[in-house]
């Protein structure tokens, strides 16, 4: 289910370099999320599932910019928005993004180092601007059961994931996904919506591993060139194929 199994122990090697989310979109994919300030849709919802469903539903591009932090596991006792309430940082990164559902995905790491994740609808590319150095795989039907899904998916939450209303924290109410599949890298997702807007995403592997992502200056359903999601490969990069 790893994708990127060189990229990975690359990564591994250098934490500071590469954040959890690049990993998490690496074995997610073959192996981001949405957060604050995207408007789903006018009317209130009366749960955290009704706002994704909706979200899934109404949203099928978006633009925005994004804050990554990772963070130490919370406690059972603290459930879907336990990272959010008890903080534990141990990094921080940013970018930007673009996504058009079904498999088509910017990622684009700007702070603290540069890293691209991009994704045409067929192939997965991932540049490392200091190295020049270009990884691509085959994307596959991989998203199905991924965190990746909820972006870059299809409608077919139901099909892939458990979805459990989790309660209204801090004014925002949450819900988790749990995977059917029983190889998925990810234990559970938990997600945040308040008014319609989708506020934050925690990622949490089996390993114990926790991302947040949250979200600013987001555009829904923005019009896209056609070509938006077109790889080039940077001159005189090195293309590794796997």
């Amino acid at each position: 289910m790893q994708l990127f199994a060189q990229q990975h122990a690359r990564q591994s090697a250098q934490p500071s370099r590469f954040g959890q989310l690049a990993r998490t979109i690496v074995r997610g994919v073959g192996s981001v999320a949405i957060g604050a300030s995207m408007l789903v849709a006018s009317q209130a919802f009366a749960s955290g599932t009704e706002q994704l469903k909706a979200f899934v539903a109404q949203v099928h591009s978006a633009r925005g910019t994004f804050v990554q932090q990772e963070v130490r596991a919370p406690s059972k006792a603290q459930g879907a928005s336990g990272v959010l309430s008890t903080g534990g940082k141990t990094g921080t990164s940013s970018g930007t993004f673009t996504f058009a559902r079904p498999g088509k995905f910017i990622w684009q790491y700007e702070k603290p180092y540069a890293q691209l994740l991009q994704a045409d609808g067929d192939k997965l590319y991932v540049y490392d601007k200091d190295l020049n150095q270009v990884t691509v795989r085959s994307l596959g039907g991989a998203l199905g059961a991924s965190p990746a899904a909820i972006l870059f998916g299809s409608n077919d939450l139901d099909k892939n994931f458990t979805l459990r209303d989790a309660g209204v924290k801090a004014g925002i109410d949450w819900l988790e996904l749990t995977p059917k599949a029983k190889d998925t890298q990810f234990q559970r997702v938990g997600i945040g919506f308040k008014d319609g807007n989708l506020e934050a995403m925690e990622l949490h592997d089996v390993f114990g591993n926790v991302t947040l992502l949250t979200f600013s200056n987001i555009q829904k359903n923005p019009p896209l060139p056609a070509d938006a999601f077109k790889f080039t490969v940077p001159k005189g990069a090195d293309v590794i194929n796997g």
